[in-house]
Order: structure tokens, then C-alpha cells, then sequence
């Protein structure tokens, strides 16, 4: 359905993304500093769980729109590949962030999956980035377009909570080699920026 070649680029550029420390890495990390494994891993299933509920949306609606119009499809695909970019240049202008790990209130691990939860779904610049990301990576004349998506998204599920469950079980040492590495966050934001643009750049030139 979905060539390897795909797949194999999926994976490695979602990786990059979330390896690299920030608001989903930083909240997970934040929470099993303060309260435990059990509450870091609890905020990451949250994280988790919120893709998938952006996922969901953009699949149905992306699909729907394919099904409506193939030529509204591609212009979606091209206006993601002009976000990406755009993010990458926002990412990699903006000043150093301070990787600061604050111990806020003692949460218990139910209140912490709603925290990861609730952020993730209520912020709406997630939103778009699954709706410039995911269309990306599907290819109509692949095979269903519903499969496809459900594939990118389940993925893109599988990989967040893996790496969500490494950070909350090595929080402590993660934690502090963050603290004594502060340059991390003055690469934090050209790293991230510099995935972005590669992928919209790589995809603009791949659909011409």
C-alpha cells in the first residue's frame, strides 16, 4: 500500500521530531521529574492519545476532501508543503530556548494523561501540522487513502509513545544531562527548523 521508500522517510523524519526536546518531550520529562515513572509515562500515553485525535480528524477530513475534489487535494498537499517551510523558518529564527525543567504541583498519574491529553488536542498549531504533515506522505494511486492515513497515524502513535515511555523511565538522567548540556537549546530550534524545510523542500521538488 505504502512503498518502503515512504515509510522508511516517514518514520525517520517523525523520529527526528520527537527526539528533539520539545513541549510533548519537555512536559513528559517535567512530570516524571516531579512525580514519578508512573505520572511520566501517564502524561505521555496522554500526548499519545491526543494525536491520535488529530490524526482521526485529519484523515476523515482529508479524505473526505480527496473524495470530493483530487485537484482540492493537491492544493492541500501544496499549501502543507508552504507550512512546513514556513515553520522551518520560524523554528530556526527564533532565539534559544531556555530547557528549563520546572517541577510544578504533585499530579497523579490520571490527572497527568488528562494534562498530555488536553494540551495536545486543544492546541491548534498541532492541529495543522497534521493536516500539512500527513497528506504528504499519501499517495492515492497507492491503494485506499483511509488505509494510508490510519498507517501514517498508527505509526506516528506507536513511535510517540515509545519514545515518551524512554523519557519518563530515564527522566532523571535525561534530565540532567539537559541541565549540563545548555547548549541543546541554542541548536534546539535550527535542528527542528532545519527538519522542516528539508522534508517541504524535499516534497515541493518530488511533486514537480
Amino acid at each position: 500500500m505504502i512503498s518502503l521508500g515512504v515509510l522508511t522517510t516517514y518514520i525517520a523524519v517523525v523520529l527526528g521530531l520527537m527526539v528533539i526536546p520539545g513541549p510533548a518531550t519537555l512536559l513528559t520529562l517535567a512530570r516524571a521529574v516531579s512525580d514519578g515513572r508512573r505520572t511520566g509515562l501517564a502524561t505521555g500515553l496522554g500526548i499519545a492519545v491526543g494525536d491520535l485525535f488529530h490524526t482521526m480528524m485529519a484523515t476523515f477530513g482529508l479524505s473526505a476532501l480527496l473524495a470530493t475534489s483530487a485537484l482540492a487535494f493537491e492544493i492541500v498537499k501544496y499549501a502543507g508543503v508552504a507550512y512546513l517551510i514556513y515553520l522551518g523558518f520560524k523554528a530556526f529564527r527564533e532565539k534559544a530556548e531556555i530547557l528549563d525543567m520546572l517541577t510544578a504541583q504533585s499530579m497523579t498519574p490520571m490527572r497527568a494523561f488528562r494534562q498530555g491529553f488536553f494540551t495536545e488536542i486543544l492546541n491548534p498549531k498541532t492541529a495543522l501540522f497534521f493536516l500539512a504533515f500527513l497528506p504528504q506522505f499519501i499517495h492515492p494511486e497507492s491503494g485506499s487513502v483511509i488505509g494510508q492515513f490510519a498507517l501514517l497515524g498508527a505509526i506516528f502513535v506507536g513511535l510517540s509513545i515509545c519514545v515518551t515511555s524512554l523519557l519518563a523511565v530515564g527522566a532523571g538522567s535525561i534530565s540532567g544531562w539537559l541541565r549540563r548540556h545548555s547548549k541543546v537549546g541554542r541548536w534546539q530550534g535550527k535542528i527542528v527548523g532545519a527538519i522542516y524545510m528539508a522534508v517541504g523542500l524535499r516534497l515541493a521538488l518530488q511533486q514537480q
